[in-house]
């Protein structure tokens, strides 16, 4: 399924259904978990390693996702027990249910950061948001209605939607190598979606795991947030795709987190470097007067944001205007409300 504009190639076109899966490599199958957002599904995937299965990523820790699961492990997955949990980053729709195969005596593997994060936020329980998370909306120029609204509601929690972690995990780590599904795999990690993102590059066969951090068609955000104000998330990201690209090659079969697997690797780091430059650059002539956060949609996105989209793009304005300010591109003040505004550099 050749795409004639990007070159980017699609050999499996059709997504496997809830319960099924979708043989695309020798002992790799791939499964695709529901999500309650814009964004619906999560891919999984299973590796065979001959008297267990390792699983990468999970999704989401809920009665459903739990059933689904169920009905692989008792269809495609033929009975035999889940061994190990690879976790490539600590986001919810990947590290969900990983506490939940540990319960059931399967070994988790992540990296330390994501590990900590993860661990860190489903113990961070808040009824309201936290001071620091208000100041960090006020600094971003959040609307005010928005404001009102967040101030008066329990935010989203961690815990509601990722079993508890269990205190001990095997790390996985930048130049190691891991043996999954009859391969060795070089550990590769990525940043900018999120800290320490482990990708997984087969020496045996062209393979690529490639969580977040690999996908087509659409940009992972790349979003700052109160834990981390200052951080340059745009940075960390075009540095990591600059490096993977000593890597990549035509034919590698990469298989994301979501959307679909694909051919084209060396095409779409190109891209997204590509993609991420243009957009700073539409920020930098909309900065010709002094903006908020929550005033930079339209250049970023090139279309209007609506109350689903509303929080991801604000955390993602954020990162573009905190990596323009931290190269020299644009200077930064306080408005008298307390939201930074930023102006391009002259």
């Amino acid at each position: 399924m050749p795409d004639g504009v990007t070159g980017i190639r699609y050999p499996y076109p059709d997504p496997p259904l809830a319960g099924q899966a979708t043989r695309v490599a020798d002992g790799i199958l791939w499964m695709r978990l529901p999500l309650p957002m814009a964004l619906d599904h999560v891919n999984v995937y299973a590796l065979d390693d001959g008297d267990g299965w390792t699983i990468i990523d999970t999704g989401f820790a809920s009665t459903k996702t739990k059933a689904i699961w169920q009905d692989l492990l008792d269809g495609p997955l033929a009975g035999k027990p889940v061994t190990r949990v690879v976790v490539t980053h600590h986001h919810p729709d990947h590290v969900g249910l990983a506490g939940w195969f540990v319960a059931q005596s399967a070994e988790l593997y992540m990296p330390r950061t994501g590990w900590l994060m993860a661990r860190m936020l489903t113990l961070d329980v808040q009824d309201r948001p936290a001071p620091e998370t208000i100041l960090f909306y006020e600094r971003a120029g959040m609307d005010a209605d928005e404001l009102a609204r967040r101030k008066a509601e329990r935010p989203f929690n961690f815990a509601d939607c990722v079993h508890p972690l269990p205190l001990g995990f095997q790390r996985l780590q930048d130049g190691h190598t891991i043996r999954m599904g009859g391969r060795i795999w070089d550990i590769r990690m990525g940043n900018g979606h999120a800290p320490e993102h482990a990708t997984f590059w087969s020496r045996d066969d062209a393979v690529v795991l490639g969580g977040d951090q690999l996908l087509p068609s659409i940009s992972a955000n790349l979003g700052v947030y109160p834990t981390e104000p200052d951080a340059d998330p745009v940075g960390d990201w075009m540095e990591s795709c600059q490096r993977f690209q000593r890597f990549a090659q035509p034919d590698h079969l990469v298989l994301g987190g979501h959307k679909l697997p694909f051919r084209g690797l060396p095409l779409r780091l190109t891209q997204m470097i590509d993609n991420h430059h243009n957009a700073l650059d539409r920020l930098v002539a909309h900065l010709t007067e002094p903006r908020a956060a929550g005033d930079c949609f339209l250049p970023l996105f090139k279309r209007n944001i609506g109350p689903a989209e509303y929080g991801l793009a604000l955390v993602e304005a954020v990162a573009h205007l905190n990596h323009l300010h931290q190269t020299g591109r644009a200077s930064r003040s306080l408005r008298a409300d307390g939201a930074y505004m930023f102006s391009a550099a002259p």
